[in-house]
Order: structure tokens, then sequence, then C-alpha cells
């Protein structure tokens, strides 16, 4: 879905997440699109990751920057429980992962280059 005049989603970072409707994005990994901005724009979405989910090795094109909702997420710089807010800069790498399951709001400039 792509949004020229927005989204809001009621009490998203108070239980909202939980009502909206996902689909699959990776293994282990269901997403839910605020905003799909293709290869050269911004894109927002909420991730759930069921426990143990990963997201390989992958370098950042453009700014991220992510909202942890629920549960926990983790990289290679530590743990983010939920009201973290995960700022990686253009050029930053990193894997994901959430060893009992997490929900993020994440915003993307630009899709990530994978490299795992």
């Amino acid at each position: 879905m792509r949004s020229p005049t927005g989204n809001t989603v009621p009490a998203l970072v108070s239980g909202g997440w939980r009502d909206l409707k996902y689909t699959r994005f990776r293994d282990g990994i269901d997403v839910h699109w605020l905003l799909t901005g293709g290869s050269d724009a911004p894109s927002v979405a909420v991730l759930k990751y069921a426990p143990g989910a990963r997201v390989p090795l992958h370098r950042h094109v453009g700014l991220e920057t992510i909202v942890v909702l629920d549960g926990a997420q983790s990289d290679e710089r530590g743990e983010y429980a939920a009201g973290t807010v995960v700022i990686n800069p253009v050029d930053s790498t990193h894997s994901v992962w959430s060893d009992d399951g997490c929900v993020v709001l994440i915003q993307w400039n630009r899709p990530v280059e994978m490299l795992g």
C-alpha cells in the first residue's frame, strides 16, 4: 500500500498492533505495511517476529529507525527491550534476531542490501 495522504494506527504503542492484519515477510517474521515506498522511497511497517526469528547480515543503504513495541529485539550491539528506539545509519551493518519474539515499528529510507 502506498499512501500519499498518510495512515493512522490507533494506540499502536499500547497494543494496537495486535489488531493489524499481517502477511508473511520472511521465515518467522510477519509484516503489516503502513507505507510501501519501493526501491527509492521510504517504507514503514510493523514487523512481528516469532521466537527465534532472524534477519541475516545486511547493510543499510538508507537510514533505518526502529521502535520496539513488545518483547525484545537483538543485534550484535545488544538487546533492545520494548520502548527502545534503535537508529541504524547509512552504511551500518548487522543481523537481527529475537529469542522470545517481538513486535517493532520500522521505517526504512531505502531497502537494505542482504550480505548473508
